[in-house]
């Protein structure tokens, strides 16, 4: 083991960690060490919370790859400002790393991980640049990596966090706001985002182009900027969203629907309240899956693109606060289904340039006359057989 001496000059933290032999460990006593470093062998560069590497306000602070390097009780600050250079608080290249219980402060992407595998960001705090969202840089940027955990984490005031090209990769428990998307998931299939809370963004996790991505118990709310929503998906087959909240977004969840079933989503045991628009569908007929969700005080439940869009969705056992059956034998279940149509509402939902008269007085007294004596054709947008009545 290996520290630097507090009675002497100290050398230099990259000549230092130059002469520390493989496996072994550098303990950095408390203060401000100049960055930026490198790591490239199997190391564990421990600050016990005290000590801070800070760099030079160009380029990356910590740099590390070959395999097995672990990173903890730091704070590292002061990256430069480049986007095209990616300059971050710590780089994260090979595999086998640990990166925990550190603070990272000043920087503008946090940690970037390119070409990682099997690497843990665990219990880290993250606060970005002073700039305008657009801005700044990701809290995590993962590009191809893959087997890498992301857990317990907070972000604030960063851009998003971006996973491209990165398959089967866990992001659990973290939490982020102040943000523009809380996550962005990009030809990255089988990713597994499970319990996570993310407030205050322009939208809260968007999906595009990845198989199989699974999201459970997320907790998602106040993303209502730009027309966000809480959750996006576009063009990305047979995912699950289980047991998430959406509170307070534009929309709760966005989704397209494919011509043919190859982008099915199972949709369960989800609730979405108080949001402008609970579910919004766009494209073709769908074939989605909705199985015991919950529909709480959203200004408009289920919207739609045009006529067709969403049409083949599968409905049950969802819970309506806009039902207006009966339970007459107490089982939990409505005796007849609950259907929804679209009367005039119809008018800002198939055209666009009518959207900023939503809910305004007189498309209200449309909607209300129209339902009261109909002169056209209502359109039916779902019919769920066996909604749920239970308390």
């Amino acid at each position: 083991m290996l520290a630097i001496g507090s009675s002497v000059a100290a050398p230099s933290l990259q000549a230092l960690i130059d002469a520390t032999p493989a496996g072994d460990t550098v303990r950095i006593p408390a203060g401000v060490h100049a960055g930026p470093v490198r790591i490239d062998k199997p190391m564990t560069l421990d600050g016990g919370g005290q000590a801070e590497i800070r760099g030079s306000g160009k380029g990356t602070v910590v740099s590390i790859g070959g395999t097995n390097v672990t990173l903890r009780g730091l704070r590292i600050a002061g990256s430069g400002e480049s986007h095209d250079a990616v300059d971050a608080g710590v780089l994260v290249e090979g595999g086998g790393h640990l990166i925990e219980d550190s603070r990272i402060e000043d920087v503008l992407f946090g940690i970037h991980l390119r070409q990682a595998r099997n690497s843990t960001v665990r219990n880290n705090s993250l606060t970005g640049k002073l700039l305008e969202p657009g801005m700044r840089g990701d809290a995590i940027r993962m590009w191809n990596g893959t087997g890498n955990r992301i857990e317990a984490n907070r972000f604030t005031r960063a851009r998003d966090l971006t996973f491209i090209n990165s398959a089967d990769n866990l992001v659990a428990d973290n939490r982020f706001s102040d943000g523009r998307y809380g996550m962005q998931i990009v030809f990255s299939p089988r990713l597994r985002i499970e319990r996570n809370h993310i407030s205050n963004m322009a939208t809260g996790i968007v999906v595009l182009y990845s198989r199989d991505v699974i999201l459970r118990e997320n907790h998602i709310e106040h993303a209502l900027t730009g027309g966000g929503a809480g959750i996006v998906f576009k063009e990305s087959d047979t995912g699950i969203v289980a047991g998430n909240t959406v509170l307070h977004c534009a929309v709760g969840l966005k989704v397209d629907a494919p011509p043919e079933p190859v982008g099915v989503l199972d949709v369960r045991d989800n609730r979405f309240a108080h949001n402008i628009v609970g579910l919004y569908f766009y494209g073709e007929a769908g074939g989605h899956r909705f199985v015991r969700n919950r529909f709480d005080n959203n200004l408009t439940t289920v919207a739609i693109s045009g006529q067709g869009a969403g049409e083949s969705n599968v409905w049950r056992g969802n819970r309506w606060d806009e039902y207006q059956g009966f339970d007459r034998n107490r089982d939990g279940t409505g005796d007849t289904a609950h259907d929804a149509w679209l009367y005039a509402d119809r008018i800002w939902m198939e055209t666009p340039m009518a959207t900023f008269f939503r809910n305004s007085p007189i498309l209200e007294l449309l909607d209300f006359l129209e339902r009261l004596a109909p002169f056209s054709l209502p359109y039916r947008i779902l019919s769920d057989p066996a909604p749920d009545m239970r308390r």
